[in-house]
């Protein structure tokens, strides 16, 4: 005899509880709409996923004030390093820095902003899985398991906000899994006895210490960091995990620091999904490639797609249509205030994986004790093209 599903009715469902997605649930259940946003995991922010920076002027454009409770630390220089330790010196007053800010505690930030979605009015559900999701005429069926029960969620919208290669994607029928080239394999430890040049600075480390990525170190307080790397998987013939433990024994920070966590995830660094819309279903975050496709960062990134998605998606609701072409605004919105950025970071990125060791060094050398207050970008690009000619033809455009 076949028992029947308990059946929960909701306006919008939110699959993944972390920024994008509970700022999408925020947003939907401020213009109006009954929201349940459901999340895998027991507790919502762990474990964490990244190196928890971001920038103060996104938190700022998002209305989020910054609290003691979820910030590590403050963070307003970068260190870049080169392959054979040459070392040039940014300062956020003088250079743009994306992802580069606060450094954040993950587990108690996103908790935060579901916290605040659930204020707003979104009931939220924990260790609830997504295992199957089917297109109606006018809403969306998704199967679920939640606390070992099994479910339907019947609604009018879902957000799919579930991560890199994202299931609720490829269910709505959008492509949503990337190609390798466009994925780097992510590891990091969070270490204590780091030895750092500056605890207010963010290091990055490039060339084959991160084949295809970059090697960084996130100071969270005093001798505490998050020290991680990315790497693309056909570039080398090591996994990312044995490329951490050979920097973390060469790099001079390291060498005396002690790992008291372990964290691993795909990043998505192709850029955005060509499409992230479709009917009744919306992606965002990792879920649409929201990611800087040159630093790897996309909190930032990610919420101001939850927050358009979800004004949005209460609009819809409000009207009383949730096809393809009432959504499509979410997606236009997100690409009119993105796509200029992120085709930069992408030419950037390009341009950093065509570099060998030696070059990537000559130009630490050319840039170290630069006055960037001084350099304009067009300055910037003809000291780059004196050491590295192939600057002028991959970054000439996008000065």
């Amino acid at each position: 005899m076949n028992m029947k599903l308990e059946t929960i009715e909701t306006d919008v469902l939110v699959i993944g509880a972390g920024p994008a997605g509970s700022t999408a649930a925020k947003h939907a259940a401020m213009g109006g709409a009954e929201v349940l946003l459901v999340d895998k995991k027991s507790e919502i922010g762990t474990p964490k996923r990244c190196a928890e920076g971001v920038s103060k002027n996104g938190l700022e454009k998002l209305g989020i004030k910054p609290s003691h409770r979820w910030i590590a630390a403050e963070m307003d220089r970068v260190r870049l390093v080169s392959p054979s330790g040459i070392d040039v010196w940014l300062n956020q007053e003088n250079v743009h820095l994306p992802e580069t800010g606060y450094n954040l505690e993950r587990k108690v930030f996103d908790k935060h902003m579901a916290m605040d979605a659930a204020r707003a009015g979104s009931q939220i559900m924990v260790k609830t899985l997504a295992k199957e999701l089917t297109l109606k005429d006018d809403y969306v069926l998704v199967k679920a398991e939640s606390m070992g029960n099994h479910i339907e969620i019947k609604s009018k919208i879902v957000i799919g906000a579930d991560g890199p290669e994202s299931r609720v994607g490829r269910w709505a029928g959008l492509k949503s899994t990337s190609k390798p080239k466009n994925m780097e394999s992510g590891v990091q430890f969070e270490m204590v006895g780091v030895e750092l040049e500056d605890t207010r600075a963010v290091e990055f480390y490039f060339g084959s210490v991160a084949p295809g990525g970059y090697a960084w170190i996130f100071p969270k307080g005093d001798d505490i960091a998050n020290v991680g790397l990315g790497i693309i998987n056909s570039m080398t013939s090591k996994n990312a995990y044995h490329h951490l433990l050979d920097f973390v024994r060469e790099c001079k920070a390291t060498q005396k620091a002690v790992s008291v966590e372990f964290n691993v995830g795909g990043i998505p660094v192709g850029g955005p999904l060509n499409e992230f819309v479709t009917d009744n279903v919306m992606l965002v975050g990792d879920a649409a490639g929201q990611v800087n496709p040159l630093t790897g960062g996309g909190i930032i990134s990610g919420m101001q797609a939850g927050l358009i998605a979800g004004e949005v998606a209460a609009n819809a609701i409000n009207e009383g249509n949730c096809s393809l072409e009432n959504l499509k605004e979410y997606e236009t919105r997100w690409v009119e205030e993105n796509s200029l950025s992120f085709q930069k970071y992408l030419k950037a990125k390009e341009y950093l994986l065509s570099l060998s060791n030696e070059e990537l060094d000559s130009i630490a050398r050319a840039f170290q004790g630069s006055d960037f207050e001084r350099i304009g970008p067009m300055e910037l690009l003809g000291k780059l093209v004196k050491v590295s000619p192939k600057a002028m033809v991959k970054l000439g455009k996008i000065f």
